[in-house]
């Protein structure tokens, strides 16, 4: 495999891990709909151990509008009510016998644009990522230049190639946030 080659390789596999994170980040979202990754980041007090939920209950989405907990220790039940309540998530659990129902909210219009924003700023943040292995690449680029191991050709080549990339990794970005932007709009 030629040095250009590599260098096109490991930025594939950046913005392919920057597109992934994206996802990730953009999937804690609150839409106004039901999903159990909106409380992935809440611990639990499980026997003096902060827990992750999903490791001391069991989660799921009976309807559009409702997560439901059912504690897989029933004596757990009120730590993962605290739990929720204390992961400001703006959620407001209730406790039925050993099921949490976690109503989820619909959101205001105002707080769709904030949360729209938010989604926008965390875009531009991941496309700031990838504009800066853009130019590490670059500069490794011309570094292989400056030490003979390419021609000036082969680095315009390659740089042309890496600005071409980098175009199509921020076009999957901008994809990502205007489908995000589209769910959360809807009502």
């Amino acid at each position: 495999m030629s040095a250009h080659e590599e260098i096109l390789k490991k930025l594939k596999e950046k913005a392919a891990g920057a597109q992934e994170a994206l996802n990730v980040k953009l999937s804690k979202v609150r839409t106004g709909r039901a999903n159990i990754s909106i409380v992935d980041g809440v611990r639990v007090d499980f026997y003096g151990t902060l827990t992750p939920l999903n490791q001391v209950a069991n989660l799921s989405t009976p309807d559009p509008r409702t997560i439901m907990v059912k504690a897989w220790d029933r004596s757990q039940t009120q730590a993962i009510e605290k739990a929720i309540r204390a992961a400001d998530l703006g959620l407001n659990p209730v406790v039925q016998g050993d099921i949490i129902r976690v109503p989820i909210p619909m959101l205001t219009e105002e707080r769709r644009r904030e949360l729209v924003k938010q989604v926008k700023k965390q875009g531009e943040d991941f496309k700031i990522e990838i504009r800066n292995f853009r130019r590490e690449c670059n500069e490794e680029t011309k570094k292989f230049e400056k030490d003979g191991k390419i021609t000036e050709d082969e680095s315009k080549k390659a740089q042309l190639s890496i600005q071409k990339e980098v175009d199509s990794a921020i076009s999957k970005i901008d994809e990502i946030v205007s489908r995000k932007e589209k769910e959360l709009m809807e009502v």
